[in-house]
């Protein structure tokens, strides 16, 4: 990786994630900026923190940390980065996702949480050093577990209280200090549902930047319980014959790809 914080030159075609709190600024097609900084209707970038975040189609890609809502980036609109998975661009989604990761951790650490003296960026790596007392932080990253459970035929889901209106999802959680995964997958199973499950078997992860969470994802069977859903977690919850399921996640999510390998279909 090449210096975080080295400045791109004004003819070098890059891809451009300008973030501001948790919104991306996406062209009118909803796309990311691409072009030359000369070419494009930017706003003078010295006001800015521009940092190299790697590379997206072989071009660089850079995140420009908007601290609030800029007007004077014009041809598009900030947007939440659902915008970029629910077009199915998995390789822009993953680049918007580390920049909003990569923002989040910088405004978060702009003080040392062991002596409060004020951090600084290190200049060849991505991260940020307290020059008091020698403490240095990375980006956070947040493991979280996420099931399927089928029980012959079905599959549980259930609506979280952050769900769009009617969609259902499968269980997930994050895991705690001291957890194995298999042992957060089988805590958060009884919380939220009230069962036990059996035969877990692990398949993919994906990283899911909401704020900074790295999603492992798994397939289950029932082993055994009534279905108990948790009101403080969950608006509502059942289990769903796989040829009649509501609602669920779009492709390109791990939800719905974890779906898809436990009802025997191929993901897409």
């Amino acid at each position: 990786m090449v210096k975080p914080y080295s400045r791109p030159a004004a003819d070098e075609p890059a891809w451009w994630c300008i973030i501001s709190s948790d919104q991306i600024f996406l062209t009118d097609d909803n796309d990311l900026p691409f072009g030359c900084l000369q070419d494009l209707p930017f706003p003078d970038l010295t006001e800015y923190k521009v940092i190299f975040i790697g590379e997206l189609r072989e071009r660089a890609c850079y995140l420009v940390m908007a601290d609030y809502l800029d007007d004077s980036f014009v041809g598009g609109s900030f947007n939440s980065l659902r915008t970029l998975l629910d077009a199915h661009d998995l390789e822009k989604f993953a680049i918007a996702g580390r920049a909003r990761q990569f923002s989040d951790f910088v405004n978060t650490h702009r003080f040392c949480g062991r002596c409060g003296s004020r951090m600084q960026a290190v200049d060849w790596e991505l991260a940020m050093h307290c020059q008091q007392c020698q403490h240095r932080c990375y980006p956070r990253v947040s493991p979280c577990i996420i099931v399927a459970i089928t029980k012959g035929d079905k599959l549980l889901l259930a609506q979280g209280k952050r769900h769009k209106q009617g969609m259902y999802s499968i269980l997930a959680g994050f895991v705690e200090a001291g957890e194995s995964l298999e042992q957060a997958l089988q805590r958060e199973v009884h919380e939220e549902a009230g069962i036990e499950v059996k035969n877990i078997t692990y398949h993919l992860s994906q990283p899911w930047p909401f704020p900074h969470s790295l999603m492992m994802g798994y397939t289950a069977e029932w082993a055994g319980g009534e279905l108990h859903i948790d009101p403080h977690e969950l608006v509502t919850g059942d289990w769903f014959e796989f040829d009649n399921l509501p609602p669920i996640p779009p492709a390109g999510t791990i939800a719905r790809t974890l779906i898809e390998k436990a009802i025997g279909k191929t993901s897409q």
